[in-house]
């Protein structure tokens, strides 16, 4: 079939990979001009893990992400405060963990097919028409095209999802939170391969030491803190410098390197959660479908692992895409409705209310190098209680 995939982040190429698998023909539609560099950094285990092992792809990845030490709380005069070893993930993981920038794991995964599929950069599927045995989609800028299938693959606020099933504000569920992010250049101190925060009731910063001496800066904050989204770079640095101006640490010097940021990501830590992902001919993976919350951790993984799910149910339904679409469903749906359930309690850790619940934070995490402790706090979320199908290519 052809199947045009709208969303070249880590789902669509994923979902490419397999589909090409199969025999089908893809069409790949990014909006962005060219694969995305930079951004935020994922920590990458679990059944996404298990899928790009399969997709020979492990080596590259790990060559790209940095296997951290540890993660470190810290007061307001820089002092140790609590924190743990990244030794328990790799003991929990059987060393199947690894940190890395979300953009690296894309463009490893289109690297892997990009010679094989059309892409269309700096475009975006703008309508979806069924004409009976196909459909019709149109798009910003060019012609029109027919084929088969339609996948939304194009993140939380995705245009496929709204085209097709309807706005947004139907499916969005707000954690509570809101994350901000940017990167900058020769940044003192540095803490190698140690994750370093900072909390105030309700507010977290936290900076990781990069390649190429970069820094990247997190913030994660409670929505209480902003009333309106700013949607230009410099709203994005007012609204950060407001809602951490009184913070102690090293905040005024973060705030001082956030003036000479040129590209801050800001969005609303939110969920996505659907009856179902399918309509008609068109189907929805990754965060358009099911987005855990980017403070979820594992919502990368996910979706590569339902690209593959997908792609298998395809090739095994043959042109039956409609019982494909089911099953798919069917085998992912129950499982990432508990995932999301987890993150979304989970959310509360990065940037606690209280001081005392920062506190209480700071205590766990040092407890942490206490097996049975680490295993009750963390464990249970780590593992992945679903085996995945098969699928004969």
């Amino acid at each position: 079939m052809k199947i045009a995939i709208n969303g070249a982040g880590v789902a669509g190429p994923a979902l490419a990979f397999w589909l090409l698998k199969g025999g089908h023909e893809v069409l790949l539609v990014e909006q962005a001009p060219a694969i995305r560099r930079g951004g935020y950094v994922i920590d990458f285990w679990g059944l996404g893990y298990d899928i790009a092992d399969k997709m020979g792809l492990i080596p590259r990845i790990r060559e790209l992400g940095y296997q951290m030490k540890e993660v470190r709380f810290v007061d307001e005069e820089g002092r140790t405060s609590g924190g743990f070893s990244v030794d328990v993930f790799g003991r929990m993981t059987n060393d199947r963990f690894t940190s890395v920038r979300r953009s690296d794991l894309a463009s490893t995964i289109y690297d892997a097919v990009s010679d094989r599929i059309e892409t269309i950069f700096g475009d975006s599927i703008a309508s979806v028409e069924e004409t009976g045995d196909g459909v019709r989609i149109g798009f910003d800028h060019a012609a029109s095209r027919d084929v088969d299938l339609v996948i939304g693959a194009d993140g939380l606020h995705s245009r496929v999802r709204e085209i097709v099933f309807g706005p947004e504000s139907q499916f969005e569920k707000q954690i509570g939170y809101h994350v901000a992010a940017f990167e900058a250049d020769g940044y003192e101190p540095r803490n190698e391969l140690i994750y370093v925060g900072n909390s105030v009731p309700g507010r977290q910063v936290s900076r990781m030491s990069m390649r190429d001496d970069k820094t990247l800066f997190l913030f994660v904050f409670e929505d209480k803190y902003i009333s309106e989204e700013p949607t230009d770079l410099e709203g994005r640095r007012t609204a950060i410098r407001e809602i951490f101006g009184e913070a102690k640490w090293e905040c005024p010097k973060i705030l001082d390197e956030l003036g000479r940021a040129d590209d801050i990501y800001f969005d609303r830590v939110s969920q996505i959660r659907m009856d179902t992902w399918s309509k008609g001919r068109t189907a929805l993976i990754g965060d358009a479908a099911a987005c855990v919350s980017l403070l979820a951790g594992e919502g990368t993984g996910l979706a590569i692992s339902e690209g593959y799910v997908l792609a298998g149910e395809l090739n095994k339904c043959g042109g039956n895409y409609a019982e494909a679409f089911a099953r798919y469903e069917a085998t992912l749906m129950p499982f990432l409705r508990k995932k999301q359930l987890t993150a979304a309690k989970f959310a509360s850790s990065f940037a606690p209310s209280t001081a005392l619940g920062i506190s209480f934070r700071n205590l766990v995490t040092k407890l942490m190098r206490i097996e049975f402790i680490a295993d009750y706090f963390i464990g249970r979320d780590l593992r992945d209680d679903i085996t995945l199908p098969e699928y004969d290519y």
